[in-house]
């Protein structure tokens, strides 16, 4: 027997105390809710690094479109915490876990922080607009995972955060385009 035989035993035995007592009845199969709640989870570190990035973009906002961007950052931040607690409880419903704490959040996130001092209005838009993307991505990727598992409940919620992410995509993108004839 090798010498992490007994480690593994004791890992076995802690996912199985964990299960007790954490463990939702679900008739999903126990791989699909394995893989859904990773997917979930690691949608929510998404979420949460795009959350906090549109804050800090929202709070240092500065230029001659200070308000209207000030404003459209606010609504966009409001919308993606609105994402975070039906998250973390799908996960929970169908018998997973979720994230526990900020340090997971950063080894699990795909978007990246910005500390810079000083971001121009155009290249913050431009960054909160490609990380709505990243998070698209991976809500497509999550929502597959949900079909495979038959998981409608978490698919359905995935969809609307879908809508709503290219939404705020979207504004992003007019936002940052060029005026009419400047490029011409």
């Amino acid at each position: 027997m090798s010498k992490s035989a007994p480690a593994t035993k004791a890992i076995d035995a802690k996912a199985a105390h964990v299960k007790e007592y954490l463990g939702t009845p679900t008739d999903l199969k126990a791989d699909a809710v394995k893989e859904v709640s990773i997917g979930l989870a690691d949608t929510l570190a998404d979420v949460f690094a795009l959350y906090v990035k549109t804050k800090n973009f929202h709070w240092h906002m500065s230029g001659r479109h200070f308000r209207d961007y000030h404003v459209l950052l606010d609504e966009q931040s409001n919308q993606i915490f609105a994402m975070t607690d039906p998250l973390a409880e799908r996960a929970r419903k169908i018998g997973g876990t979720t994230l526990h704490s900020v340090g997971e959040i950063g080894r699990r996130t795909q978007i990246l922080d910005n500390d810079a001092l000083y971001v121009t209005p155009e290249d913050m838009l431009a960054e909160l607009r490609d990380d709505n993307l990243t998070l698209t991505k991976q809500l497509r990727k999550v929502h597959a995972l949900c079909d495979d598992a038959n998981d409608v409940a978490t698919a359905s919620l995935i969809e609307n955060w879908i809508d709503e992410t290219e939404r705020r995509t979207w504004f992003l993108f007019e936002a940052t385009r060029p005026a009419f004839g400047k490029n011409d």
